[in-house]
Formats: C-alpha cells, structure tokens, sequence
C-alpha cells in the first residue's frame, strides 16, 4: 500500500459520513501531489507551469438575521502547491457552513482563503464567492476551442493509459486539438470522472488517431484529475517532444464541484484563461 492509499484508507474518503452543517476547517483533507508526480517522472523542479481551478455551486450560510445566502465559489491554486484537496473533503467542509452565521461574503472569503492556504501550501490560493444575485449572466460553451479529434473512426480495446499511442511525423504544427472522451475512475471512490481535454502545442505533427486512442485509454485508470492533466502534458511532452505545449482539462460537475486543470511549458497566469463553464458542467 502506497502512502497516499494509507492515508485515504485511514481517513472519511469514501467511506458513510455524517454531515456537520456547523463550520468545520478539520473536513478538509489535503494529499500530497508528490507520490503521484514521481509515478510520472516528476521530482524536483517541475517541468510545466499552470494551476487548478474549482468551481463550486453548492456554498450556503446564515447572514447575521439568520437568512440563508446562497453562492458560487471559484477556488484557484498554483500547481506549485504541496498539497491538492480531496474534492468529497471539500464539499464536507463546505457544508458545513450551512447552519453557520457569517457577517457578509468578505468574511467568508477570508476564512476559506486561510482555510486552504494553511492545507494546499503553495505560491497562491485566490477565492472568489458571489452571491447569486451578483452573477453575470453567463452562456455556455459547446466545447471547447481547436479541432475536435472525437470524430476520428477509430478502434479502441486498450482501456488503461498508453503512451506508446502517441506518435508523431516530420510536419511542423501549430495546432489545437481536443476531445470530450477523456474519463478516469476516483482514486478514492472509484465514481467515474469525465473530462473535456484540450491541447495545444508547437511541433512535430501528433497523430491525431494515436492521441485519441490515448485519451481513450485512460477510462479504466484510477486517478484524481489533476494527476490526469500532468500526466497526459508529461507524456506528451516525453513521447512527442513538442517546443510547446499546454493541456487543458474541464472535468464534469460531482458533489457541486468541477474542478479545471492546466499545464503548460509557458509561464503563465491563471487570469489569461477564461473560466468558460462547458455545456455539461
């Protein structure tokens, strides 16, 4: 049993819970990214630059006349940070704000800035949370930008990751490319994870069949999403050697929470990539 296996398998993950609407910092339950990094040849300085991006619908307390207030809450990270948050811990810990009094969304913010600072131990934690009534109107999006790959007629049996799929020709590109096939299993629950994937890069021209039988191939692994997302730009970046490269992931909404991950040979600020919510989010 790896150390992360042993310390979900000591924890509440995955296992019945009691939900406690009064605030809770404890729910939270931080893992650390390091084990599953050095699974993909990630040790030392990391080779990619990028963050995570949570978007969570589900956030509720009492104002001080102990009228609920409903909101959404986007939650952004370095993927610099030591540690990542189990999704199912995160949803328990807001929850349990439900029956909690707060003065105003200034002071619920604050808390919940701290909150994960102290668990995540990175460059920087952003929280954003607004009230419904302060939402712009937003339109969805289809999906995403570049050339979809999903139509491609391809055969498919291998239902763990393989890198041997990626393979490249001699023509120098500069393309987008994406598909809406990716999906993964939890690491702690086993539910199924569906993704939206987009890459982007510069260089040797990436068989487009190849890849889509490699996002393809991820549908039976069992790994948290932003593990996916590294691993997918590690690969490519191993197998491929493009000069360039950014992945994009948007997975689906589970348990109020949709979590967005990037990574790119670029460095980059998480404010130069619209938080565009997909039609399925």
């Amino acid at each position: 049993m790896t150390t992360t296996e042993a310390l979900l398998d000591a924890s509440i993950l995955g296992k019945k819970t009691e939900y406690d609407s009064h605030y809770d910092p404890s729910k939270l339950f931080p893992i650390a990214r390091k084990a599953k990094r050095e699974e993909i040849g990630v040790k030392g300085a990391l080779p990619f630059h990028g963050f995570d991006r949570w978007n969570h619908y589900e956030i509720s307390w009492l104002n001080e006349k102990g009228k609920p207030v409903v909101a959404i809450g986007e939650i952004v990270f370095d993927c610099d940070s030591e540690n990542i948050i189990e999704s199912k811990s995160m949803k328990l810990y807001f929850n349990s704000f439900n029956n909690t009094v707060f003065k105003n969304v200034a002071t619920v913010e604050a808390i919940v800035q701290k909150d994960f600072e102290q668990r995540l131990k990175g460059s920087f934690v952003t929280i954003r949370i607004t009230p419904l009534h302060d939402i712009e109107p937003q339109i969805l999006a289809s999906q995403l930008e570049g050339t979809c790959i999903d139509s491609l007629d391809i055969e498919c049996s291998d239902y763990h990751a393989n890198k041997s799929f990626l393979t490249t020709d001699e023509e120098w590109v500069e393309e987008t490319l994406h598909s809406d096939l990716l999906k993964s299993n939890c690491l702690v629950t086993n539910q199924p994870d569906w993704c939206s994937v987009k890459i982007t890069y510069k260089g040797r021209r990436i068989n487009h069949e190849g890849l889509l039988r490699y996002i393809v191939s991820f549908r039976n692994d069992n790994e948290f999403h932003e593990q996916c997302i590294e691993k997918i730009f590690m690969q490519i970046l191993q197998q491929c050697q493009p000069e360039e490269l950014t992945v994009l992931g948007r997975s689906t909404r589970r348990g109020g929470l949709d979590i967005n991950s990037c990574r790119s040979t670029k460095p980059m600020q998480w404010q130069s990539v619209p938080n565009v919510r997909l039609c399925r989010q």
